[in-house]
This record gives structure tokens, C-alpha cells and sequence, in this order.
């Protein structure tokens, strides 16, 4: 399969016509008909309703709409790769976990942006891990993720440790509790985990954390990621260990308790390749160098 037979295809799918379609592409009708008949033949199913106007099978349908996605991806691709050889941008990409958000990281990526306006930063969403697989194939350039591993192909730092919470619902036994609480307090109620999948993950720091405490955890239910936590928690789903910075959702359903846990801590990890000397990743790394009091940062930005 190649990209011009999903041109070709999706392009007759759209226009509901060989001839307009032919017409469009700048073609004859003739090998068009081949080169789609040649794409069914090739994945063994029918894809179009060859009345009038054309109409799509099953199939049809779900390869059109994928199809169109990857047809526009290649579109964007090259409009960038032309850019950037250009010299019209400079792209930075950042990969991040979700639970990194509610602490200072968008202060920093917003002083960033101040101090290269001319860089197109985009942010992707990522686990920790999926966060070293992009940096190794280049589809990211910096990454902030919570998980301590070593890899000789990539530099990490810690640049924040994070205290934790116990999430409850409103009403819980817990949720009257004065003051910290223990995590052997919790032993017995059932755990809201996330991210699901891919493991390891948070969820497994979390788990370490009830090992080291001596607890064992009665699993409720697995999220994929914290919002989905929070709401299993404030339906009465179970409790949920979250970083303290998630806090600022501001959810009025449900209680956040301080633990009193002094080494119960989940940092947060910049990431990059190793020998990567380029002028933005620099500029970063000097930004977070400079931008280690976050707490303090982000009081005096509310406070403003």
C-alpha cells in the first residue's frame, strides 16, 4: 500500500466520482480505476459501491477516515520540514505526563516561550516511558515525567520532589480526619491506580510506596489517567494517592488529606538525549536552573 493508492482512493470516495475525481488529481480516469481496484485487490475487500453516485462499503468508510488522518499528517509534515529548512521556525518539542501540569511546569514553559519567541513549541502528552522512546527517535527534545531509571542514551535530572496526597470522597470516614494521616491508616480501602497502561508507570511508584510502608493495598479499580481517578474517587470508587499539586483541579466533591510520610515524595524529571547541544535545549536547561524555587515562583505569580 503507498500513499498515493490512499490518494487516489479517498480523493474518489470524496468526490463520489472516477471522472471528477480523475479530473481533480490531473489524471485519466482509466489508470485511477486500476490503481484503486489494485488497493482492494491488494487488501482483499471491497471498498466502494460502484453505483452513482460512489458510495463507501464498510471497509470503505474506516479506511477513508484513516486515510484522511494520515493523508493530512504527511500534508503538515511536509509544510514543517519546508519551514524549518527555511529557516521560518525552530520547532521544540516537550513531552509530558498529565500530574506535571498542576505544578509549575506551564510557568516554565511559559518563560520559555518569552525567552525564544521564535521557536514553535509543542507540548505531547506522554507516560514517562513512552517519553524515552520519543526522545530516542527524535519526536521529542526535552521530556518531564515522574519515573527514576537509567539510560545510557539519555540525561535526567531531577528538578522538583513532590509531596503526596490521599484523595477521598466527601463524607469518608478519613475525610473527618484532623491533621496528617499515616498510609497504614488507609490499609483496607480500596485503591484507585492510573495511569493504566503502559506500565511501569506512577502506579507502580505508588504501589512501592505501600510496600516500603508495609501495607498491602486492596486494588479497586485502575484509571487511565488522574481526572478519571478523581472521579472514580468522588463517585466512592476508592481512595487515590495523587501529587499535592493536583490540588489545583479544585474539585469540590472530594477531600485531599496530607500524609505524614516525610519520604513519600514523586519527583518530577527532565529528560533529554545525551550530546544534545542544540541553542533551545540550552536555554531551557538554564531556565530550570534558575527556576528551582518553583513554589515560591508560582505564589508570587497568584499573588500578582
Amino acid at each position: 500500500m503507498e500513499l498515493r493508492h490512499l490518494r487516489y482512493f479517498t480523493t474518489v470516495a470524496a468526490e463520489g466520482s472516477f471522472s471528477r475525481a480523475a479530473e481533480k488529481l490531473n489524471i485519466a480516469q482509466p489508470p485511477l480505476s486500476r490503481q484503486v481496484q489494485q488497493l482492494e485487490e491488494e487488501l482483499g475487500v471491497r471498498l466502494l459501491d460502484r453505483g452513482r453516485p460512489i458510495t463507501l462499503t464498510e471497509p470503505g468508510r474506516y479506511l477513508f477516515e484513516q486515510s484522511r488522518q494520515i493523508l493530512q499528517r504527511i500534508d503538515e509534515m511536509r509544510a514543517m520540514t519546508q519551514r524549518i529548512s527555511k529557516g521560518m521556525v525552530l520547532q521544540f518539542n516537550i513531552g509530558f505526563v498529565a500530574s506535571t501540569l498542576y505544578d509549575a511546569l506551564p510557568e516554565l514553559i511559559r518563560r520559555f516561550r518569552i525567552i525564544a519567541p521564535g521557536a514553535e513549541v509543542q507540548l505531547v502528552e506522554l507516560t514517562t516511558m513512552e517519553q524515552v522512546a520519543a526522545l530516542k527517535d527524535g519526536r521529542i527534545d526535552v521530556g518531564f515525567g515522574r519515573l527514576r531509571f537509567d539510560d545510557e542514551r539519555i540525561t535526567r535530572r531531577v528538578i522538583r520532589e513532590e509531596t503526596l496526597c490521599l484523595a477521598v470522597p466527601l463524607g469518608h470516614k478519613l475525610a473527618a480526619s484532623e491533621g496528617k494521616i499515616r498510609l497504614r491508616q488507609t490499609a483496607g480501602e480500596p485503591l484507585i491506580l492510573y495511569p493504566k497502561t503502559p506500565r511501569p508507570s506512577y502506579a507502580d511508584q505508588v504501589l512501592s510506596f505501600y510496600r516500603d510502608a508495609g501495607v498491602e493495598p486492596t486494588i479497586g479499580m485502575e484509571a487511565k489517567e488522574v481526572q478519571t481517578a478523581l472521579g472514580l474517587v468522588a463517585s466512592g470508587g476508592g481512595v487515590c494517592l495523587v501529587p499535592a499539586s493536583v490540588r489545583r483541579l479544585g474539585r469540590d466533591d472530594i477531600r485531599y488529606i496530607d500524609l505524614d510520610e516525610p519520604r513519600m515524595m514523586t519527583p518530577i524529571i527532565m529528560s533529554h538525549r545525551k550530546n544534545d547541544n542544540s541553542a533551545l535545549l540550552a536555554a531551557l536547561t538554564k531556565l530550570v536552573r534558575e527556576f528551582d524555587e518553583w513554589n515560591q515562583s508560582v505564589k508570587n505569580k497568584n499573588d500578582t
